[in-house]
């Protein structure tokens, strides 16, 4: 064999293996997947501005995040209910301020309490439980979900709950 050869056949051979797995193909629609908010007035801290009150806004980024994430790892036929328990978003909003700006620290840590389940296409439960989440290195993850998305941390966690989770 030629050295033309085996340079053939190693880049073929290098390309072939760095392709990705194929993706999920029956994936389920985001509204088989539903997303809850138990609460969401005692929540941590989902507030966009200095007045502290609940940001509809950012559950339902938060929401939809979860919807889009999830529906491509299930299988068409599949239900699943997330609820969110308690919201603890990276970053805070120092007093005073009233342009809604979130300082990141590592202080201020994002923090998820949830619950799920997953039912089948005859609506079966196949897994279920409560979820802690958090992420103490939040601020060394490179997020690739948005580098100036407010809510990126978050929606990291949340991203790596649901491949580990439903991941087949």
């Amino acid at each position: 064999m030629n050295i033309y050869s085996c340079l053939l056949l190693a880049a073929v051979l290098c390309v072939g293996g760095c392709q990705s797995a194929p993706s999920n193909p029956h994936p389920a629609a985001p509204g088989d997947v539903t997303v809850n908010f138990k609460d969401p007035e005692k929540f941590t801290d989902v507030r966009d501005s200095s007045a502290g009150g609940t940001s509809q806004h950012y559950l339902d980024v938060l929401s939809k995040h979860v919807q889009e994430t999830a529906a491509r790892l299930l299988t068409a036929g599949q239900k699943l209910t997330v609820t969110f328990t308690d919201i603890d978003l990276a970053g805070d909003i120092p007093p005073g301020r009233t342009d809604g700006v979130r300082i990141f620290k590592s202080l201020y840590i994002p923090r998820v309490e949830l619950n799920f389940q997953l039912r089948d296409a005859s609506s079966a439960v196949i897994l279920e439980g409560d979820r802690h989440l958090i992420d103490m290195n939040f601020e060394r993850t490179i997020t690739p979900v948005g580098q100036y998305d407010a809510l990126s941390y978050d929606k990291q966690l949340l991203t790596d709950w649901v491949r580990k989770e439903f991941r087949p």
